[in-house]
């Protein structure tokens, strides 16, 4: 009875020093303590006299807060803000949405990505002067307001003090409007969305008909625009000046900015988040300041932390967390100084999808990765999911070549929903596995739960007939029902297999490496499951088709049809 008592004794004293640990976590944060008062439209100079309008949301009370700003293409009094701002204010800060140059109520002329370095840094130094400033601002917000973020820390205002860029795209050359130099078609919606100074409705457009309207560069007069950057987006094909100077990820440098960087595995702009923490993370490194960069994946889509289902899989009751809190942690801690605990979590939270649990990390890519080649085999018929391809660990010897024919009329779709703006997330692929386009590599059943956490790339040797052309590759969980789920994709388009400053053009029937880079993800291959890589040369409409002429894409109308020959033997493994 004894031994009972002194158990059940010991037990209640570990509940009680839990429960207050949990209370003293939620009290060292700021509570809502401010009545809140609002000022709408306030006019804030640029330095070329261009006046930006900016809501503020302010605690109701004397003293000198820490600033939030939001920088939005999208409408600054959106529904989101009203919700963000009073939070924050009634917590003791400043919350302020700004209208970018030429949209919503600022003046100016939007062009994107231009002026938002300078807007940016303009926009914490006078914040940062304001009386009612305690010289600390942060930053919050995703996609092209993870953009602003950014493109403005590379001027290093004094006042930047703490940032959380989300589902932030990398230089608009890699992945938004182009990706390594291919269109995104559907970059055009977004030309659409954004033109004039309000949101604009996209619903009335048949995209599909447009989107095989040739030139491309013609897009957007077929949606009823005159879209200047839509046509240099075009003109310039590639990695020239043009692209140059929009640039930031060559400043990142220059960036020792405290940031969490969160995005989601089926984000269609993952690798700007992976690109920056790294580059950041690893400045940081050199100094010692490590821990003040952070990133977040989880499994979730362009739009993030909103729902714990994806398509057809439901990655449980953890797959969400509280992003307010943490977004209150970081802030609290940098700019408040109060001892959040924020600095003592892991640098890197990934989600594993598959076993559907968060992993703390202490960097990216995993130093414990053990990087592991499946290599490509068939007797020459891996042309669909009905063909021969295999796929192994073993590499090939001699085994024959498989061909197959590229016609861009004929072009192999991507699975996504056009009503959306997410260009592909977990699709059931067997729809386009069926086409005898597309070749298909299958390893055995696994016999057990294989994990892939990391960097994921395609080695292709390949051979054309024509000057130029593109491969596409994509990484596929087939279920044992034979639901063949995506996980991630990439492509190369040919003239740009060195470089993309430099594009050169191929020898019909040569034969080439190509690499691919799928990006990465975090997912646990169940058992029983098997592992699939696709190969292709279209993904229409998510990418504007190689029409194979050798030409400039912008302005090109000839289509010509390309024999493609992917080789996996010996010589070419």
């Amino acid at each position: 009875m004894r031994n009972i008592s002194k158990y059940l004794i010991l037990l209640s004293y570990f509940l009680i020093l839990h429960f207050l640990s949990a209370v003293y976590s939620q009290v060292r944060l700021s509570q809502p303590e401010y009545e809140v008062k609002f000022r709408f439209n306030v006019r804030i100079p640029m330095s070329d006299g261009t006046e930006l309008s900016a809501d503020m949301y302010m605690p109701d009370a004397k003293g000198k807060f820490p600033a939030i700003l939001i920088r939005t293409p999208y409408n600054n009094n959106n529904s989101r803000d009203r919700e963000l701002g009073p939070y924050f204010a009634r917590r003791g800060y400043v919350y302020i949405t700004q209208d970018v140059r030429g949209r919503g109520d600022s003046d100016g002329i939007f062009y994107p990505l231009v002026n938002e370095a300078k807007d940016g840094y303009d926009t914490y130094e006078w914040i940062g002067r304001q009386e009612w400033s305690n010289g600390k601002v942060g930053s919050l917000g995703g996609s092209y307001l993870g953009w602003t973020q950014v493109y403005a820390a590379t001027m290093k205002s004094k006042y930047y003090t703490a940032m959380i860029p989300q589902v932030t795209p990398p230089d608009p050359f890699l992945n938004f409007p182009v990706q390594n130099g291919v269109l995104l078609l559907p970059a055009l919606e977004w030309v659409v969305l954004i033109d004039g100074r309000s949101m604009q409705d996209l619903s009335l457009i048949n995209w599909m008909n447009i989107y095989t309207h040739l030139p491309v560069i013609e897009l957007d007069q077929m949606a009823g625009r005159n879209s200047t950057f839509w046509k240099d987006w075009n003109i310039h094909y590639f990695w020239d000046d043009y692209w140059d100077k929009q640039s930031y990820q060559k400043k990142l440098w220059k960036i020792d900015i405290p940031a969490i960087h969160i995005s989601g595995w089926y984000d269609d702009d993952l690798i700007g988040t992976i690109m920056n923490f790294t580059a950041m993370f690893n400045h940081a490194k050199s100094t010692g300041k490590e821990k003040h960069q952070k990133m977040i994946i989880g499994p979730w889509p362009h739009a993030f932390n909103r729902s714990r289902k994806l398509g057809d899989f439901d990655y449980g009751p953890d797959a969400l967390i509280d992003m307010n809190q943490l977004y209150l942690k970081w802030f609290d801690y940098w700019l408040k100084g109060k001892n959040t605990g924020i600095l003592d979590e892991a640098p890197v939270k990934i989600f594993v999808m598959g076993d559907n649990v968060w992993r703390n990390e202490k960097e990216w890519p995993l130093k414990r990765t053990v990087y592991t080649k499946y290599y490509f085999h068939s007797k020459g018929k891996a042309n669909s999911l009905y063909g021969d391809g295999k796929l192994s660990t073993v590499p090939p010897i001699d085994e024959p070549p498989d061909r197959y024919t590229y016609d861009p009329a004929f072009p192999v779709p991507f699975i996504y929903n056009p009503a959306v703006f997410q260009l592909g997330t977990n699709e059931d692929q067997r729809p386009i596995e069926k086409r005898d386009d597309v070749l298909c590599y299958t390893s055995d059943i696994l016999k057990k739960d294989l994990e892939i956490t990391g960097p994921i790339t395609v080695k292709l040797y390949a051979s054309s007939s024509a000057k130029d052309t593109d491969f596409f590759a994509r990484l596929v969980d087939v279920f044992p029902n034979g639901y063949a789920m995506r996980v991630n994709d990439g492509m190369v388009r040919a003239r740009f297999r060195n470089s993309f400053r430099r594009p050169s053009l191929l020898i019909p029937g040569k034969i080439y490496e190509f690499t691919i880079d799928l990006w990465a993800t975090s997912l646990v291959f169940k058992k029983g499951h098997r592992i699939r890589v696709e190969i292709s040369s279209s993904a229409f409409p998510k990418f504007a088709r190689n029409l194979n002429t050798g030409e400039k894409p912008a302005c090109d109308r000839e289509m010509i049809i390309a024999e493609q020959t992917i080789y996996h033997n010996r010589e070419y493994p």
